[in-house]
């Protein structure tokens, strides 16, 4: 989808605040910074990515646990990921612009504002 509306990106003015995108550590950044800066270099002077820490052995030892543990800033990727699949509709990208797309994905956030809103 990005690629079909590449040109609508490239005819906007890089006009957003300096971003940094926090990465999982499945992710490699440099890989990223590397296809980005191929297909639109402008976006590059504001965006900047960054792995979540990962804990080491020794650390885990320390906690005295081992296998899987949990990561403050990994989770907040990871609930909004889990979030977004709730919404139905975004579970498979049905739409053909990207209007429409960003639309469906401010409902969801809009939508789960409310349910939390109206719980309170």
């Amino acid at each position: 989808m990005l690629s079909q509306n590449l040109d609508y990106f490239r005819g906007l003015p890089v006009n957003i605040p300096k971003i940094t995108i926090l990465l999982d550590n499945g992710y490699h950044p440099e890989i990223l910074s590397a296809a980005l800066r191929a297909l639109y270099p402008q976006i590059m002077t504001k965006l900047q990515f960054e792995l979540a820490p990962k804990p080491t052995k020794a650390e885990k030892a320390a906690q005295g646990k081992t296998g899987f543990v949990v990561v403050a800033t990994r989770w907040v990727i990871e609930r909004s990921n889990a979030w977004m699949e709730r919404c139905k509709s975004l579970v498979k990208n049905f739409e053909r612009t990207l209007d429409n797309a960003t639309a469906k994905v401010n409902l969801c956030f809009i939508r789960l504002m409310i349910k939390r809103l109206a719980a309170t």
